[in-house]
Formats: C-alpha cells, sequence, structure tokens
C-alpha cells in the first residue's frame, strides 16, 4: 500500500472553501456536535478523510447552530448522495449532564470548554432538521450516540424506555460501531444509482422495515429476535432477555442479525463486519489528517479535548474486557484490531515534526492501552465463544496476550528522532501482568512489559482502574479480584524504589454502581487506608444506554442468572456513596449535609 500524502489543506466547512475547491456540489455533508479537528481521534474527521480518500467530495458542518433560523443546516445546500449525522466522539446527555443529572458548565469538544454548542439528544435534532428542510436526502447517523442506542433502551436522563434512535430521529439508516468498511460499501452502492431504501445488506447497518416489507433472508447471517419494544417497555424480565440477546450476539465472531418489532415497522440491525485488518487500519489512520483544529478556531480560545490528544497515537480498537459498565466492546467491538508497527511508528515520527513538539508523546494507546496484537490463538474457537470477557473470572486458555511486541513498540518509538518520551496515559489491564503462572510471565514477557512501562512510560503518575474493592460487586462488573490490585499496587512500589523513581499509582473507582451498598463502600475505605492510597478519581455511575449495569440499573434485575439486585437509586444515598471515599477528610459532603 502507497503511504499517503501529507495534506496540508482541510476538508471544506464553508461555502466559500467549496467554491474555492471548484466544486459545484457535495456529495456527503458530515454534521457533528463537536468542533472540526482534522485528527485521527475525532470521529467525523476520520470519517471524512476516508470519503475523500474514496474520491467523494465531503464536507463538514460542526456544531451547527439549532436554535435560530437554521442558517447554518443551510449554508453548504444538499449532498448529492447523504447527510452523515454524529453527536460526537462522546453521547450528547453524558456530555451535557453529570450522573445526579446536574447540567455541566462545560464541553471539552467546544473552543474554550463552552457548554451548549450542541443540543440534548443531538442526533435525533440535527436529524429532525435536515428532514424538515431536505425531506428528499437520505440521512445516515452514527458515532457512539447513535450506536449505543440502535434498539429499545433505557434512558437514564428523562428515567424511561426509549424505541432505537432510528425511530425517534426520522433517519434512513444508522451505520453503529466503527464505521469505515459500512461508510465505504454504502458510498459505492449509493454512487451507482442504488436508493438507499433498497440497500438492506450491508454489515453494521441498522434500518426499519415498515408493516408492508418483508424480512429478506441473507443465507451467511443467522437471524435472532429480540422481545419486541412494547413488551421491553412493560417488563422489565423482557427488556433484561433483550440485552442478554444484544449483548451475547456481539460476543461471538459469528455472523448474527438481530430484529425488534416496534408497533407495526421492525428495526433490523445486520451482523457487523469481520474483524479490521492490519491494513484496513493502516489505511485509515495513514490518511493525510493536518493534525490541527480548523482555521476558524485560530482566534477563539483552545479545544480542550485536542490538547490532551494531539501528540497521542491509537495503536489499536476493541476491546475483550466485557466490564459491565461500559461501551465500548458494544461499539467498537470486542476483538481487537491492531495497526502494523511501520503505520504507528510512521505516525509518531509526523507528530514529532510538529513544531509545538516538546518530546513527549502524551499516550502510545487504545481502549485498554496493553490489548496490542492480542488475539486468540485459534480463532475458530473464538468463532462459538459467548464468553463476555477474555479476562473475566480467568484469563481465557486460548488468549494469546504476548506483551513483547508492545515492548519492542515503545523501543522503537522512543529511538525516533525529537523523542524525549513516550508516556501511556490509556488504562492498563493489571490483571494480565500479575498472579499469572512463571511459564506465562517468560512465555508473554509480563515482567519486562512491566518494569519497561513503570520505569519508562508513566508521566509521574500510572493510572488505573480496580473500579472497587468488593468482591460481589467486582464479580458484577466483570473485573478482577481487588487481590490483584494490591500486588500490581506493590510491584508498582518495589519498581519505583528499585529505580530511585518518585511516581505515583492513582486507582480509578466507581460509586453507585449496582448492588453496591455503603457497608460495600465503608469496606473501600478502609482497604484505601490500608494501603495508604488517597483516590482523586472518583467517578459516581452512570447509566448509559445498553451496558449491562445500565440494563441492571433499570430493571433491578440480572439478565444472565435472574437475580434480583439491589440498585442505589437515591441521591442522597449516591452522593453518600461517594463521599465514602473520602473519609478521612475533615469535612465531607454528608458531614456538611447533617450539620
Amino acid at each position: 500500500m502507497a503511504e499517503q500524502k501529507k495534506n496540508e489543506s482541510f476538508l471544506p466547512i464553508t461555502l466559500d472553501e467549496i467554491k474555492t475547491l471548484g466544486w459545484d456540489c457535495v456529495d456527503v455533508i458530515l454534521v457533528t456536535g463537536d468542533a472540526y479537528v482534522d485528527h485521527p481521534s475525532f470521529g467525523a474527521s476520520i470519517i471524512g478523510r476516508l470519503i475523500e480518500y474514496l474520491g467523494f467530495r465531503v464536507a463538514i458542518l460542526p456544531q451547527p447552530n439549532w436554535q435560530d433560523d437554521l442558517r447554518d443546516f443551510k449554508k453548504l445546500g444538499k449532498p448529492r448522495l447523504f447527510f452523515g449525522v454524529t453527536a460526537g466522539n462522546m453521547d450528547s446527555m453524558v456530555n451535557h449532564y453529570t450522573a445526579l443529572k446536574r447540567l455541566r458548565s462545560n464541553d471539552v469538544y467546544t473552543p474554550g470548554g463552552r457548554a451548549g454548542a450542541r443540543p440534548d439528544y443531538a442526533t435525533i435534532v440535527y436529524s429532525k432538521i435536515l428532514k424538515q428542510l431536505y425531506p428528499e436526502v437520505p440521512i445516515i447517523i452514527g458515532g457512539v450516540e447513535a450506536s449505543m442506542r440502535r434498539f429499545t433502551h433505557y434512558d437514564y436522563w428523562s428515567d424511561s424506555v426509549k424505541p432505537s434512535i432510528l425511530v425517534e430521529s426520522g433517519a434512513d439508516m444508522l451505520v453503529y460501531g466503527m464505521a469505515e468498511k459500512a461508510i465505504s460499501q454504502l458510498l459505492k452502492l449509493l454512487d451507482k444509482g442504488v436508493p438507499l431504501a433498497s440497500i438492506k445488506n450491508v454489515p453494521q447497518t441498522s434500518f426499519i422495515l415498515n408493516d408492508e416489507e418483508k424480512l429478506h433472508e441473507i443465507k451467511e447471517y443467522l437471524t435472532e429476535f429480540m422481545p419486541s419494544h412494547e413488551e421491553c417497555s412493560s417488563n422489565k424480565e423482557e427488556f433484561a432477555k433483550a440485552f442478554r440477546i444484544f449483548e451475547e450476539s456481539g460476543n461471538q465472531l459469528k455472523p448474527i442479525r438481530l430484529v425488534q418489532e416496534i408497533g407495526k415497522k421492525t428495526i433490523v440491525a445486520n451482523p457487523p463486519v469481520a474483524v479490521f485488518d492490519q491494513e484496513d487500519l493502516d489505511v485509515y489512520y495513514g490518511l493525510p489528517y493536518t493534525r490541527l483544529p480548523h482555521p476558524k478556531y485560530k482566534k477563539k480560545p483552545p479545544i480542550p479535548a485536542y490538547d490532551m490528544i494531539k501528540h497521542s497515537v491509537t495503536m489499536h480498537r476493541g476491546c475483550f474486557g466485557g466490564c459491565s459498565f461500559c461501551t465500548i466492546s458494544a461499539h467498537q467491538g470486542k476483538f481487537v484490531s491492531s495497526r502494523s508497527e511501520h503505520s504507528i511508528l510512521k505516525e509518531v515520527s509526523d507528530i514529532a515534526a510538529m513544531s509545538d513538539f516538546k518530546g513527549y508523546v502524551s499516550d502510545l494507546g487504545g481502549p485498554s492501552a496493553n490489548m496490542y496484537k492480542m488475539q486468540g490463538f485459534d480463532m475458530k474457537i473464538c468463532y462459538e465463544c459467548k464468553r463476555h470477557s477474555c479476562l473475566f473470572p480467568r484469563i481465557c486458555n486460548n488468549l494469546n496476550y504476548d506483551h513483547r511486541p508492545l515492548t519492542e513498540l515503545y523501543k522503537g518509538a522512543s529511538e525516533i528522532k525529537g523523542v524525549k518520551k513516550i508516556i501511556v496515559s490509556s488504562g492498563v489491564r493489571y490483571d494480565m501482568l500479575v498472579d499469572t503462572k512463571p511459564s506465562d510471565q517468560s512465555r508473554f514477557g509480563l515482567n519486562d512489559y512491566m518494569k519497561d512501562l513503570i520505569r519508562n512510560r508513566v508521566s509521574g503518575r500510572l493510572k488505573v482502574a480496580p473500579e472497587h474493592t468488593s468482591e460481589k460487586v467486582l464479580s458484577l462488573m466483570r473485573k478482577p479480584s481487588f487481590r490483584l490490585y494490591k500486588i500490581f499496587h506493590n510491584e508498582f512500589l518495589n519498581i519505583c524504589n528499585k529505580a530511585e523513581l518518585n511516581q505515583q499509582i492513582i486507582p480509578y473507582f466507581i460509586s453507585g454502581h449496582p448492588a453496591t451498598t455503603q457497608s460495600d463502600m465503608a469496606n473501600l475505605a478502609a482497604e484505601l487506608k490500608k494501603l495508604s492510597a488517597n483516590p482523586e478519581q472518583v467517578q459516581e455511575f452512570t447509566p448509559t444506554p445498553m451496558t449491562l449495569a445500565t440494563t441492571i440499573y433499570y430493571t433491578g434485575i440480572n439478565p444472565y442468572t435472574g437475580e434480583k439486585l439491589f440498585v442505589e437509586k437515591n441521591t442522597i444515598e449516591k452522593r453518600r456513596q461517594k463521599d465514602h471515599f473520602f473519609a478521612s477528610k475533615q469535612k465531607s459532603f454528608y458531614k456538611k449535609r447533617k450539620s
């Protein structure tokens, strides 16, 4: 594959830029709730650059004003093929509200961190406006907000069961997950004149069949029927059953098409595309990004999210951790896809050549930093496997979790001219590093990786996520025993002491997760005191659509066992749970409230 040439230009976001390019029309307009930063960490940018690479004319409409006369939605005209709509890199409701449903005062994807640049339920709002203005133009929705709302789901912010976002938005099609392959196939068909309404067989797409339309047969797919929206809305057992079908289908390599009825309509979601090849990711991340915010933002305050990731590199996608509260495996996939060493080192070289680079690559990572190039020894076993996690309750015997390629990659990146240090900021799964058989320690290079990580890849603080200390809660989270964190914590201190490094380990925890009681939180505080740990990162559980933890939060039922579980929903009690983290401080939220 030929390497992409560096491009100093941005994708157009104004009519003047379109005219300067000499275009008489645009093939695709991407509408996004984020500011336009031409960097592969921003979803609209990577899809936009891909569309350009495939030979189509694409423009981006970032953060349009939905509250005036809608001039922003009109300024680029209508595209020849379709509007692509995304809320941005985050679900707009998570972006807007805290776990206690309080309005946030900032938005890191907007210049200056200014809040209010996108609406609540942004995908729905944008799509409805476009349908009103251009009813004849197809709308394809995507991104994490659309992806995680593709079937009936519990919406925490309205405390209601909502139907597929396809129904509420009026969009013509939904592309879920990482969308490059699906978008590529759709573009080729649409360019040939095939109507979007007739395209029913592209993997990773979801669409609505009306009453008179029949479900077509595709021999390569198994088809599973979920409980209907009406059944899920009226019966929590049926809601839990629907989630289990949804999650188990996503855990397998076997292609499974999911179907759910809503009234006289039917939601159909084709199976995901096959796991991305290394060559695919090399193309997507090798596209000619400027790695900069669009010049329109030059006179505006910095975009906080860009400042955080501008000198970072994504090495792989997907996560086989299977955490119950996380959306990554449902969005990016359980199976890891990795880039080549050449592609990653080329991007590090590009970063090193940036004028503002000071020698520190801020992250060489992925959803979990140490899953690079990891997959099953025998993928035929993975084809049939329904396990939610390759790590919990124990590491799968079929998992090749060799860390040696990662250690070599760090070394190669560190030798690039201009690079002073490669930092790992993404979360590390320490349960692959400790309490393993001595033979596996040697076979998979675990000790060498851990020493290199702690000695050379930490910028003063290493962040890890034990999440809790209660075995009951951890089991429900699909996280390892806290005993493993204590082993890793001690190893971290030992390695730092031997290397005479003054570094900290910063543990992340979650309060308010389903099945957590006040007693569990008090025990957690006691465990941290024994370790002399002072946690700074405390996250209150936020029920996000279509995760196991959210399903339990809404139904009070474990979908896999039928067990009824305690769920704390009282706001004061949820705050009290969190306050246990800070029990050692003189004044706590709870004490102040009682006084």
